[in-house]
């Protein structure tokens, strides 16, 4: 009896623990090195057009595919539309960890965002949320369309006309937290 009473009580300490972990918040206090990391993200992602979303299949292949996202929002927050019947749908249920990342030809640079993606069937929202030309895709806006919201952790960036180029040794690209 002791030891069910010691599961039960380690089993609801870590899943608050991981709740609390998991509900971090975005940040606001970002240093003006971090500044323009993020205006020279927003400038790939806006010249770059589509984005390539990165989930994971269950056997931990990451599974990569160019979609036409929706411009992020205050917080890189990303909104991209699926058939909820597509491959991707069943990866993001199974696990929820993503990527999203931009290039940008011309501008020579990259974004990638490291986060989570959760499905959003909210009716309200798909109506906000819609390109013209989406009809052929989504015959049936209603049971063929859903959204996948991509909320980042941190972004990485790479952007030769800003002067972001990485370290010279490890070329690791600039990096920023964008929750605490």
């Amino acid at each position: 009896m002791k030891r069910i009473l010691f599961l039960a009580s380690l089993f609801l300490w870590t899943a608050c623990h991981v709740e609390q972990s998991s509900q971090k918040t975005y940040r606001s206090d970002f240093t003006p090195a971090e500044q323009k990391v993020l205006q020279a993200a927003r400038k790939i992602i806006d010249s770059a057009y589509y984005g390539t979303l990165i989930t994971m299949n269950q056997k931990g292949q990451p599974k990569a595919r160019i979609m036409e996202p929706f411009k992020p929002g205050e917080h890189f927050e990303i909104y991209l539309a699926t058939n909820p019947r597509s491959r991707k749908v069943q990866e993001i249920k199974n696990n929820p960890v993503a990527s999203m990342h931009y290039f940008d030809k011309l501008r020579v640079g990259y974004v990638s965002l490291y986060g989570k993606a959760h499905l959003v069937d909210d009716d309200s929202l798909k109506k906000k949320l819609w390109k013209a030309g989406w009809e052929r895709f989504y015959k049936n806006r209603g049971d063929d369309y859903m959204l996948i919201k991509f909320e980042p952790d941190y972004l990485e960036v790479i952007s030769i006309p800003e002067g972001l180029t990485g370290d010279d040794k490890t070329w690791m690209p600039s990096r920023v937290e964008l929750k605490k």
